[in-house]
Parts: structure tokens; sequence; C-alpha cells
């Protein structure tokens, strides 16, 4: 991928960690609370572009990108499973010594942070949620299933990025603007470069037998120890994949959270509802800070 400077709306340069041989690509800008943002699949760091430019003059903000995702390499043999990204994230917040921090997720980000985040809860100062899960589910969306299929799914989601290019029309209900999908894209070029979006997809555990099922378990009974920690719950009401049924399960398991609800938002929701978004996530680390 080109520089982060040819990208749209994306004024940063990433840094890298080490893990195993690899490099893990992250952003770390401005100073203050940290903020831990976490994605999902297929984006990467860019999701939350907008947010770090809002938030870094007063708050740190700290974004990775996975192994396999973004400006991370991408090996072609690597374990691609959720209890490595969890440990992979583990070990950079500890490399950047993040004693105690706000933790923003979305997609695959909501079972890998608050994965980390179940570990550690005194660490969490509170939880910002957008469209996704850490619970187990049984429900998963045919357009999503079929890219898990022998044959098919590493055609369509490595051969044609279809997995990637559809989400930038399936996962908004207002149209991007041309530059912008092209930045969503840009990280996953080749049959090479996408092979961390099919092993992400490949990945989900929807049933026992599952090699992350346990994995699951644990971040599921890890929510236990969150229970009364202050959250922030934003979600995309048009989300064919985290549907309601979701938003329904993050109100029960936090019905302390402050709740809002943008019926007109799809699963990317912070390109649909960004200027409503963004005042209610600084007002939310505001009141951290006072508290």
């Amino acid at each position: 991928m080109g520089r982060a400077a040819r990208l749209a709306e994306y004024p940063f340069t990433p840094r890298f960690f080490a893990i195993d041989g690899h490099r893990m690509a992250y952003l770390d800008e401005g100073d203050g609370l940290p903020v831990v943002m976490v994605h999902g699949n297929p984006s990467w760091s860019y999701l939350y572009r907008n947010l770090i430019l809002g938030l870094r003059t007063h708050h740190r903000c700290i974004v990775p990108d996975h192994l396999g995702c973004g400006f991370s390499d991408k090996p072609q043999v690597y374990s691609y499973c959720l209890a490595s990204h969890i440990d992979n994230l583990e070990r950079l917040l500890d490399h950047l010594d993040i004693a105690r921090c706000v933790l923003a997720v979305h997609d695959w980000g909501g079972a890998i942070g608050m994965g980390w985040a179940g570990r550690y809860p005194e660490r969490i100062a509170g939880v910002v949620v957008f469209n996704t899960a850490a619970f187990r589910s049984h429900r998963l969306p045919l357009r999503i299933a079929v890219c898990r299929w022998p044959l098919l799914g590493p055609l369509l989601v490595r051969g044609l990025n279809g997995f990637a290019r559809a989400a930038t029309v399936m996962a908004v209900n207002r149209p991007m603007r041309p530059e912008i999908a092209r930045s969503f894209l840009a990280p996953y070029d080749s049959w090479r470069h996408r092979i961390g979006l099919l092993r992400f997809v490949q990945d989900i555990p929807m049933h026992p037998g599952h090699p992350s099922w346990p994995a699951l378990a644990a971040v599921e009974q890890g929510l236990d120890r969150l229970r009364d920690c202050p959250l922030l719950l934003c979600w995309g009401g048009r989300d064919f994949c985290f549907n309601d049924h979701f938003y329904d399960e993050w109100r029960r398991r936090f019905p302390q959270a402050q709740a809002h609800y943008f019926p007109d938002a799809g699963h990317y929701v912070l390109e649909d509802a960004l200027a409503e978004i963004q005042p209610l996530v600084a007002s939310f680390l505001r009141r951290l800070e006072d508290e």
C-alpha cells in the first residue's frame, strides 16, 4: 500500500511494533487520557480517522491495525485467530504502558477489545461500543456465510476482493465518496494482502467445536467484570449483520449504558452518523475525566 499521505482524510503516520517477527502498525496521536480504538473486518484504523482528528487535541488516540490488516504485515502463515488478536493487543498496550484508558470497539474489535478489557478491568475507564458483539451467537447472514465456504470463500474474499469491496456499499446507508471507498480498500490490493480478511471470516465461531469458541466464551465471561463500567452505545439500525438482536443484548448486559440508536445508519455507523456521534463521544470522555 502507498504512503498514508495518499489516502483520503488520513493525515497520520503509522508506527510499528514487532510481534513474533511481524510488524504491527498503530497510530499514536495526541496527549491526555488514552482512547484505544479497535477495528474489525474488513476495515482498519482508517475507520476511526474522524474520531482521531476530533479527539487528539485532548486525548491520546491509540489505534492498532491487526496483523493482516491496514499497514500491518500480512503473513501468509500465521494463527489469525481471536486469541492471537487479543494477545497482540495486550502486548502492544503493555509496550505503550497503558495503565488506564477508554476503549472503543467495532465489529471484530468488540471481541478483541473486550477480550483484553475482561483480563484487565482495572485499566478500563469506560467503553464506547459501535455495532459489534463480544458474546456468542448463532446468527450469521448468508452473504457472510458464503465467504466461509470451501473454494468459493477464498475466490470471493481473496480473488475478487468481494468481502471488502461489498462492505463499501453494504455497510453504509449513505453512499461513500469514491475516494473514501478506495482508502478503505487500499490495504487489500492483492491475493496475498487479503489473507487476513479471509481468516477473520473463517474464524467466526458458530458452534462449540470451532477452535475459537472457547476464546469467545472467555470474552463473554469477562464482560461480567466490566458490568459497572461506564459504557456509551452508538448503534446503526440498518446493519444487516449486527442487527437489533445484538443491540438489545448489549443493553441487557449493560443496563446502565448511555444508548443511542441511529435508525438510518448502517454497519459503518461512523460513516453514516459521524456528526451525531462525535459530540456524544466527546461528552462521554469529558464526564469520565471529571469523575
